[in-house]
């Protein structure tokens, strides 16, 4: 099964924006530029591009990719000519992660699953909760809608864990783990979240490897660990590619009390003015709320953060 059927992409061309450590930088201490701008003899600017470096080597979850591989080489440094210059999108992504990342970081570990599938999540998503794709995939994972309750979340009207950051990096954690133990590697657990185990397997029957870097795919699939890559380059090293920002820049975790309810509520409205906030900030703080109403089943139990 897959948990999605179309890679969620935030720019044309490929998408590539993420973060593990946010590097902060004195602004009297900011070094000059990669790239710089002259001015011609019209006094108008003339910008000049310079080709990301490509690293001497690279990890993905441990394991090493052969970039001493032409072809290996080459698609990763397609990867970073696409996505090098987002810079506004990558500053958003870094701002996201002060609220997000401690969370999704905490689900991998606590998982089992290396740390570097972060980068699958912002690949996703590009760390926006409410996320969703022309095919129906949602929130930070990119769950689709059939394919959530096989990993254990919850999808209703009512309510949809897709949009709760804890629950679904579970079950993404989940989906990593069994397609590991399925292909044998992290690197192809991680390819195989864009076309299936199913469609990974046909394909390693026929080209007789389990080893992504070995293999051809459609065009989609080719490029998405290639892409994830990119991600733990750029935004890993976020000086070096003219990414400034501060802690004071981070968007912060949201903090609130949790409620536990186990009974129904008939106006979600009514209820959060009840409880000294809005519909506005229960939503925000609960997008997995997807109704004006929350059932809840005799022996069933939820909980809500509230401001």
């Amino acid at each position: 099964m897959t948990p999605r059927t179309k890679i969620f992409s935030l720019f044309i061309g490929g998408f590539v924006a993420g973060v593990v450590t946010v590097t902060v930088i004195a602004l009297n201490k900011i070094e000059q530029p990669t790239n710089s701008v002259d001015v011609n003899s019209e006094g108008r600017p003339q910008y000049k591009w310079y080709t990301p470096e490509i690293p001497h080597s690279m990890t993905f979850a441990g394991e090493e990719v052969p970039l001493e591989k032409w072809d290996v080489k080459e698609k990763l440094d397609r990867e970073l000519l696409s996505n090098s210059y987002l810079h506004g999108a990558q500053l958003s992504i870094l701002k996201l992660s002060g609220r997000y990342m401690p969370i999704i970081e905490e689900r991998l570990k606590a998982n089992g699953v290396p740390d570097d599938f972060k980068y699958v999540c912002v690949a996703e998503s590009s760390l926006q909760q409410n996320a969703l794709s022309g095919v129906g995939a949602a929130s930070f994972w990119q769950f689709m809608k059939d394919t959530g309750p096989h990993y254990g979340l919850e999808i209703s009207e009512e309510v949809d864990e897709r949009f709760n950051a804890v629950k679904a990096t579970d079950a993404a954690c989940k989906y990593f783990k069994e397609a590991y133990e399925k292909f044998g590697s992290w690197t192809a657990a991680a390819a195989s979240y864009n076309c299936g185990q199913g469609g990974f397997s046909s394909q390693c029957e026929f080209q007789q490897t389990k080893n992504y870097f070995e293999m051809i795919f459609p065009d989609e699939t080719n490029r998405y660990v290639y892409r994830i890559l990119a991600l733990k380059h750029l935004l890993s090293n976020p000086k070096k590619f003219g990414n400034i920002i501060s802690d004071a820049d981070l968007y912060q975790p949201l903090k609130g009390k949790t409620v536990t309810v186990d009974k129904t509520i008939p106006d979600l409205a009514q209820w959060a003015k009840d409880n000294k906030t809005s519909y506005k900030y229960l939503k925000i703080y609960n997008p997995w709320l997807r109704a004006h109403k929350l059932t809840v089943k005799p022996g069933k139990k939820y909980e809500i953060m509230l401001p």
